[in-house]
């Protein structure tokens, strides 16, 4: 082990020494200042007698496995920070988002790396561009990794009861297992001190929606919700539409009504509905009368539907064309519909009434001529599902058709939405 790394477990009960070397107390617990720098430790605190003090980063002049002796002695009482976070106190033992790795894990201990006086210790660049002139060549400690394996529960277990030279050579044996610091992500349920100590969740937005669901399940009510509030709506959105259904009420359940309206804005109408569903109704009309009129609209036509029929499985939004239309007019349809594209399989024909007249395949657009008809295109059965037809008999028009797309219309066979084979997916998993 480099002697330029030290871990939270041997910072803990280091001697501090004066600048003649006599000895004023021991180190208790280690704050950042996020505001300041994201990654220096800003303040030692020391127990003194009968009070702990405040040693500054930059009262420092050396820190070792022997102790931390200061370059100066002007401490004051500590008192505490809410900008500060604090190693023992806030991280030690609790969860934390490993980005990377897409997991929550809890931090059984932490590295630090020594920067020495002329800045070239092995230096992971985290003190460039943020020292300032009069603090650059002092001792700092800047947060490495935190450790979540093994090794770091054995130095848990021995700490303060063997030499800590001892317990380095005696781990050797143990695999480490650490996450680098600018891969972490800390939970903080609390908005003002999300806001104090300069907590923010734009790595977990980089996340996959399906991979930041199993996330947040794994957190707390008041956690998942802190998550849910702190990230962009529409990411907020697609991660919630891959939540486990249960916990979906209880997540929006915990968040402020507007913040919840933007989130389920962002969702798929029959989505929307789903999610609503499982609320309390008070609940569910504080949200509704959040949202942009158009949405809400549309939430709230699908919430009149029973949720086991085609019209609480269908969703409102799809593309259609009058049926004398041509691939020239489909193609133009679709760039004026691209937030679609993704979950765009099929596109629909309407006759002069308004009626559903054929369905298209997508895929032979592409094989077509742009004056060709789109009705010379469309399937030769036009399948379709009733509002009011049950989820089984939907499913099995799927399973017996190989459908990508299911048309469902009104009595007056008047297009009412489409159901994909997304929803059909999510039907059979909840069974």
């Amino acid at each position: 082990m480099a002697e330029s790394l030290l871990f939270f477990t041997e910072l803990v009960g280091l001697p501090v020494l004066d600048v003649r070397g006599r000895r004023i107390g021991r180190v208790r617990d280690a704050a950042l200042v996020p505001l300041v720098h994201p990654a220096r430790i800003d303040r030692f605190l020391v127990s003194g007698g009968w009070v702990w003090l405040t040693v500054r980063h930059d009262q420092v002049a050396s820190i070792s496995l022997d102790g931390i002796r200061l370059s100066e002695e002007m401490l004051t009482p500590y008192h505490s920070d809410e900008y500060m976070l604090r190693i023992g106190r806030d991280l030690l033992d609790q969860q934390i988002i490993d980005v990377n790795g897409r997991k929550v894990v809890r931090v059984n201990d932490v590295t630090f790396e020594i920067h020495n006086k002329n800045g070239n210790g092995n230096g992971n660049g985290h003190g460039n561009g943020h020292e300032s002139a009069a603090g650059a060549g002092r001792n700092s400690l800047y947060i490495l990794e935190v450790d979540v394996g093994i090794r770091s529960i054995f130095r848990r277990l021995v700490e303060g009861a063997l030499p800590p030279r001892l317990v380095r050579k005696l781990q050797r044996p143990i695999p480490p297992n650490s996450i680098r610091w600018e891969f972490c992500n800390i939970i903080e349920p609390d908005p003002q001190r999300r806001l104090r100590l300069n907590i923010s969740h734009e790595k977990l937005e980089r996340i996959h929606p399906a991979d930041l669901a199993d996330i947040v399940e794994e957190l707390s009510r008041a956690e998942r919700g802190a998550i849910f509030e702190s990230i962009d709506s529409e990411v907020a959105a697609e991660a919630l539409s891959e939540v486990d259904p249960k916990m979906q009420a209880s997540i929006l359940e915990s968040m402020e009504p507007e913040k919840a309206a933007d989130i389920v804005e962002e969702m798929s109408p029959d989505e929307a509905a789903d999610v609503l569903k499982g609320l309390e109704e008070s609940a569910s009309e504080e949200i509704l009368e959040e949202m942009e009129v158009a949405p809400e609209s549309e939430v709230r036509e699908l919430l009149e539907f029973k949720a086991n029929t085609a019209g609480g499985m269908m969703n409102t939004e799809y593309v259609s064309l009058h049926e004398g239309a041509t691939v020239a007019d489909a193609m133009m349809a679709l760039k004026g519909n691209e937030d679609q594209l993704e979950n765009l399989n099929v596109l629909f024909l309407m006759d002069s009434e308004g009626r559903l007249a054929g369905t298209v395949p997508l895929a032979r657009l592409f094989v077509a001529l742009g004056g060709t008809p789109l009705r010379q295109l469309a399937s030769e059965t036009l399948i379709s599902a009733a509002v009011t037809d049950k989820q089984d008999e939907v499913t099995e028009l799927f399973d017996k058709y190989n459908l990508l797309a299911l048309p469902v219309v009104d009595e007056d066979r008047r297009m009412a939405g489409v159901i994909t084979a997304d929803d059909i997916i999510s039907v059979l998993r909840q069974k």
